[in-house]
């Protein structure tokens, strides 16, 4: 019987993937920011576009680039693909060093396969460590010289708060409380589970984060989408697409916002006192649909997905429609660039950068792969006025993450103030905390 070597055959299946799609961005990014973003006419491909930045990580020395009037320095290097970070009320700074769980069922088939190799070379396939990682820099000099695990053994954990002397911590599948001391840098107490969240063998978008309410009485926890757009059915999506709210006393839930694809970072705006996130939308529409975004969260509002964008743009992919529910899609409030990967979230209340940066949102972009060019891969911050986006273009905040070439040499996800009013960014690519700080 003759042998075949597949090898060949796959890579070059994956290159002609890779290559098959030549449609490119019409509109430049900015065109897909703001509160009026352009939508145009989708574009439907059967081979979608492609275009992940590798992973290539950051030499020795090299960092970021800045905006002006600031500068960035590791706060910590070596770690584990760090994603989300949290600043506790001593300053210590904790890390979510993370990925994602095992979900057999959400890669099936060539298409499957191809982008579990695509992801593979952006730095997303690593074992997920599942630990929360303590930082402390005692002497203030902006560098973390002393680390611990504070937790570990946890199932690809993201989102943390804490309220009095409990530590919230959303898992893949579930938000468990931890007892914390003001000071500690070891936890080994079991977790108490307070509520379980939607997972599964898919659990396509994994990454759940959780927010306390003012009064410490409820968690606000995100719950990305199943899919992309309900391909696998609406029953696959119950409870998902959505931010929760929950009883931290009794784990009771309900479903506070829905309609949001995946939303990922939440903050706090002190002006108004409303909840804001970001949200990753839709792809395999171009390279110029659709924006993620900004936007405040109402209680009991629909932002559209999987039936519509952007408000009421009917999205003519999803079947059966649902015209009624589109009729009630709300508009988020400001887009922030097509398949940008916005995921990190923070109010700049507190600051000590400069007053460029006094009033507004920090967001931190990881990149897409749906877009040609590429998109996101940056720190950006978006101004406020009186509780909202003031309508001035937003601020690069950090940047440099791409070479030339297209190759990433970093990938910012979570971005947090630590007690010294500095931006901390969490890098998953290049394995570093970022600071950036003031001149």
């Amino acid at each position: 019987m003759m042998k075949t070597n597949l090898t060949p055959l796959l890579i070059g299946l994956l290159a002609l993937t890779l290559a098959a799609c030549g449609e490119m961005a019409k509109l430049p990014v900015s065109a897909g920011t703001g509160s009026q973003p352009a939508l145009p006419a989708p574009v439907r491909n059967v081979i979608p576009t492609v275009n992940i930045a590798p992973a290539k990580g950051w030499a020795v020395g090299a960092s970021p680039l800045a905006a002006p009037g600031t500068r960035v320095a590791a706060f910590a290097g070596g770690l584990d693909h760090p994603r989300w970070l949290y600043v506790l009320p001593n300053g210590d700074v904790l890390v979510a060093e993370t990925n994602a769980p095992p979900k057999p069922d959400d890669a099936q088939g060539v298409r499957g396969w191809v982008m579990g190799k695509v992801m593979k070379r952006a730095g997303a396939r690593v074992p997920s460590a599942n630990r929360i990682t303590l930082l402390r820099d005692g002497d203030g000099d902006g560098v973390a010289e002393f680390r611990s695990v504070l937790l570990e053994g946890l199932n690809s954990p993201f989102g943390m708060a804490l309220v009095g002397n409990d530590l919230y911590v959303a898992n893949s599948d579930a938000v468990l409380r931890f007892p914390y001391t003001a000071g500690d840098t070891r936890i080994t107490v079991p977790g108490t589970k307070v509520v379980d969240l939607p997972a599964g063998t898919i659990n396509h978008h994994w990454t759940k984060n959780l927010i306390a309410s003012r009064d410490g009485s409820k968690l606000y926890v995100t719950v990305g989408s199943n899919s992309n757009v309900a391909e696998r059915g609406m029953a696959a999506e119950e409870g998902r697409a959505a931010i929760w709210e929950v009883d931290i006393k009794t784990g009771a839930h309900r479903v506070f916002a829905s309609g949001l694809r995946n939303p990922n970072g939440l903050a706090w705006e002190p002006a108004s006192g409303a909840l804001w996130t970001v949200v990753n939308e839709r792809d395999e529409l171009g390279s110029d649909l659709v924006p993620d975004y900004l936007t405040s969260v109402r209680a009991g509002a629909f932002y559209g997905w999987p039936y519509s964008y952007y408000g009421q743009h009917v999205d003519e992919r999803v079947s059966p429609p649902h015209p009624e529910l589109v009729a009630s899609a709300i508009a988020p409030d400001y887009a922030i660039g097509p398949h940008t990967g916005s995921l990190g979230l923070a109010s700049s209340a507190g600051t000590t950068l400069p007053a460029t940066f006094a009033n507004g949102m920090f967001i931190g972009q990881h990149g897409s792969w749906n877009r040609n060019p590429h998109s996101g891969y940056q720190v950006i911050f978006v101004p406020f006025a009186k509780g909202k986006p003031s309508g001035a273009p937003p601020v690069e905040v950090l940047t440099g993450f791409l070479s030339k070439d297209g190759e990433a040499y970093g990938r910012p996800v979570g971005v947090a103030l630590d007690n010294r009013g500095a931006l901390l960014v969490a890098d998953d690519v290049g394995n570093v905390i970022w600071r950036v700080s003031a001149r």
